[in-house]
């Protein structure tokens, strides 16, 4: 990103005719890496969180439920998130609209798609670690360092 900067501010080499498309295209950097950032982090969280709750919910039951259902919602919050923040203003608000809808909806209809490969795989692990993690008690404050 530093260097993305520096040729940003840097004049163009006499020979180099496209400094405004690079500014276009680059220009955006920072904001794309502190969108992405800051998505990851708030939609990691939430599925995590909806994931354990979940669990506690069904019992251990139904997994399919759970991480379809915490894609959903931490899919949901990291897509709104990271679009908002890099297009925000940038775009029509209708057209970010349709850009949130769609791809919230690949991301979603990705994770139904991999579910039984999810299946084989915590199967797998559950058996050669034989043990089983239900999240009671826990604190999920994101900000509590100890």
């Amino acid at each position: 990103m530093l260097a993305i900067w520096i040729g940003k501010i840097l004049p163009p080499a006499p020979v180099f005719e496209a400094q405004s498309a690079y500014e276009s295209i680059l220009g955006s950097t920072p904001r794309f890496l502190l969108a992405s950032f800051v998505a990851y982090l708030a939609g990691e969280f939430t599925n995590s969180f909806v994931l354990a709750k979940m669990k506690i919910m069904t019992k251990g039951r139904w997994l399919w439920t759970r991480t379809i259902g915490s894609t959903l919602v931490g899919q949901g919050v990291d897509t709104v998130v990271v679009l908002a923040i890099a297009f925000l203003g940038v775009l029509p608000i209708p057209i970010l609209g349709i850009m949130i809808l769609s791809h919230w909806l690949v991301k979603s209809v990705y994770e139904t798609v991999a579910t039984p490969l999810t299946y084989v795989v915590v199967g797998y692990l559950k058996r050669k670690e034989g043990i089983d993690v239900y999240d009671y008690g826990v604190d999920f404050n994101p900000l509590r360092v100890i």
